[in-house]
């Protein structure tokens, strides 16, 4: 096993070179741009100030978080406020299909707040937007990132039921630093999780986020646990800080060292790993509907 040499991040008091965001251009990011200000829209990757915007909107895709914006977890890596959500509102999956319909989305990705306080753990939601997306805009693919459901199983096949075209939750870490990164999560929940997508022949997929101080093994290990889960897709990205009071960015990972974990990932078997420091769940999502008999 090579160990590749790592960049502790209090040797550098600003964000390496290869971090800097250019700022997003081009014709169908000013469309999609436009019209989320004319109908005042929204989507994760404004609020998130995701640095792959101008691409990924470029490219027709867009990511919506649904279930409300506080999360019943309180996991140290993530900027979303964590206590007792409000109250489900119900007309949500048809105010998220119609920004799909108006911003022309070609291919949306959902997410969610954990929402632990609901016995369905917001499932429902779930499966009613999918529909709704499909009501509205028939031509637009669909990637779902979920939670875990708490390991209720039963909750997560209402979502398979919908069967969107690519399935996501992520292990956001390695086992051996999921107690302190993902406090209320369980990594082996995660993995069954992802072996219960699988096995219903969907298309599945899974991110890990760099920089917390795993080793080259923990990282190798957690790849080989997903592979073996029957994940298809793997995102692997460099994480970053969002506040003082979260986690700190132990290591900033080297572009040369996301290309080795990609070249380590496809020679496992993965059919696309997308790797690199501003890699997200999200990223390249539309080109992942593809090339997976």
């Amino acid at each position: 096993m090579i160990e590749l040499p790592v960049i502790p991040a209090h040797q550098l008091q600003r964000k390496p070179d290869w971090l800097r965001v250019k700022l997003p251009v081009g014709k169908e990011y000013r469309h999609v741009r436009g019209l989320v200000d004319e109908h005042k829209l929204h989507t994760i990757c404004e609020s998130g100030n995701c640095p792959n915007m101008g691409e990924c909107w470029g490219a027709g895709t867009a990511t919506f978080m649904i279930l409300g914006n506080i999360c019943t977890r309180s996991c140290s890596f993530c900027a979303v406020a964590t206590g007792r959500p409000l109250a489900v509102d119900w007309d949500e999956p048809n105010r998220v299909a119609q920004s799909v319909k108006l911003m022309e989305v070609k291919h949306c990705v959902i997410t969610s707040v954990d929402r632990d306080d609901l016995k369905d753990g917001g499932s429902i939601i779930w499966a009613e937007t999918v529909n709704a997306i499909r009501r509205e805009s028939p031509g637009t693919t669909l990637e779902t990132l979920i939670p875990d459901f708490k390991g209720n199983w039963e909750n997560l096949e209402r979502v398979l039921a919908v069967r969107p075209e690519v399935v996501s939750h992520n292990l956001e870490t390695v086992r051996r630093l999921t107690r302190e990164v993902r406090i209320q999560a369980k990594y082996d929940r995660s993995l069954e999780c992802l072996r219960r997508i699988s096995a219903a022949g969907l298309r599945t997929k899974s991110g890990i986020m760099l920089g917390f101080g795993e080793t080259e093994a923990d990282v190798i290990e957690a790849m080989t646990d997903l592979y073996e889960a029957g994940v298809h897709i793997l995102t692997l990205g460099q994480y970053l800080q969002p506040t003082k009071a979260h986690h700190p960015v132990v290591e900033w990972i080297t572009p040369d060292q996301f290309k080795y974990y990609q070249e380590i990932g496809l020679r496992m078997g993965f059919k696309y790993v997308e790797s690199g420091p501003l890699v997200r769940s999200s990223y390249h999502a539309e080109k992942h509907l593809f090339d997976m008999q």
